[in-house]
């Protein structure tokens, strides 16, 4: 009798887990939309900036918001890698579970994502500010940062003027510097010496994405010495500068700073309707998740370099701080076109630039 009983629980138990299994199988079934798995740096989709725009293209994907989003953990989540020796590992077990995509965010990455492509040359990959990993199941996005970063220059130069301020000093403060932080530095520059051609520059590099104390410090130490605005292309880094500048605004301080990435106003604002960060540099990187899900979905995956560019809506500056002038607004549009139209060309290299004459000598700025 006690062996019947034990044989008919068994059999019960078998029918439960095969119901869950038909049940979680119909799920699936349901969903044709693809899976996607996105790695980040230790900043994390908390950054408020580059991770935070690729997170929210792709939960925008999914008909979801940041705020609720409800798929996280099926068809869509993130990995947060505390250091680089975790990349490889942790890519190559995405890539053993098998989601359609793989994401990485930033030129670190470059190495594990090409050594993992090989060998899982079937698993998709897509990966952001990176142009030269090649491989046919990699697509790689790429932006001219340049052109954003120019409007947010001028924006600045043409806000200093308006404040009437003599002889405004500008800076720049970068995480790790690259290439790609280089287009954010000259193109700045090369914006507010259209408006100011003697305007005196201030660079400095973190060497970190999320270190904002770094950024805070050395802000103050800017802002003190009479640098009327700083633009921050340092990921999490950078949220120091708007944290100083807040403090400074809140003061009473004519300071500013300048946010990069998702437009960032928001973290700016230290009283009704007023924000110490004056404009942002809006790189869309949620468009590269956007276009890399939507092909996937399409069966039309390709791998190979994708340049977004002003003109593709790739880049763009923030207008949600009300203190420009109709005047202001005016010139940046007009800038735009013309970028659009090729009537004006940023350079997008710091040596390019040097030889040029369009930014001084001994920044800390690297095209490699």
């Amino acid at each position: 009798m006690k062996k019947i009983v034990i044989i008919a629980l068994a059999v019960a138990a078998m029918a439960v887990v095969a119901g869950c299994a038909k049940k979680e199988g119909d799920k699936k079934a349901a969903d044709s939309r693809p899976t996607i798995r996105l790695v980040t740096d230790a900043t994390g989709i908390d950054d408020k900036s580059f991770n935070a725009a690729a997170w929210r293209g792709i939960v925008e994907f999914y008909g979801e918001s940041v705020e609720s989003a409800k798929s996280r953990g099926s068809l869509y989540d993130v990995v947060t890698c505390q250091t680089q020796d975790q990349y490889l590992p942790t890519l190559k077990q995405l890539a053993d579970e098998g989601y359609d995509l793989i994401c990485a965010t930033g030129f670190t990455f470059a190495d594990a994502i090409t050594e993992i492509a090989d060998e899982y040359p079937e698993q998709k990959f897509m990966i952001v500010d990176v142009d030269w990993v090649g491989r046919p199941n990699v697509k790689e996005f790429v932006f001219h940062e340049e052109e954003g970063s120019y409007l947010v220059g001028l924006a600045a130069a043409y806000q200093a003027k308006e404040d009437g301020i003599a002889n405004p000093k500008f800076g720049f403060i970068g995480g790790v510097p690259g290439a790609t932080i280089t287009k954010f530095e000259v193109g700045y520059i090369q914006g507010i010496r259209a408006v100011l051609p003697d305007a005196e520059i201030l660079d400095y590099y973190a060497n970190d994405w999320g270190k904002p104390e770094l950024a805070k410090t050395q802000a103050k130490n800017w802002y003190n010495m009479g640098v009327y605005a700083i633009f921050s292309a340092a990921g999490g880094t950078g949220n120091g500068t708007i944290a100083q500048a807040k403090e400074m605004q809140f003061a009473g301080k004519n300071v500013w700073a300048i946010g990069v990435d998702s437009d960032q106003y928001a973290d700016g604002v230290y009283a009704e309707g007023k924000s110490a960060v004056l404009t942002s540099m809006i790189k869309r990187v949620e468009t590269s998740t956007l276009i890399a899900l939507n092909e996937v979905a399409a069966g039309k995956f390709t791998g190979g370099v994708v340049n977004l560019a002003l003109k593709d809506d790739g880049v763009d500056y923030s207008k949600a701080n009300k203190v420009f002038s109709i005047k202001v607004i005016d010139a940046l549009e007009a800038a735009k076109k013309d970028i659009i139209s090729g009537a004006v060309k940023i350079v997008p290299t710091y040596k390019e630039a040097l030889a040029q004459g369009l930014v001084p000598d001994g920044l800390g700025a690297i095209d490699d």
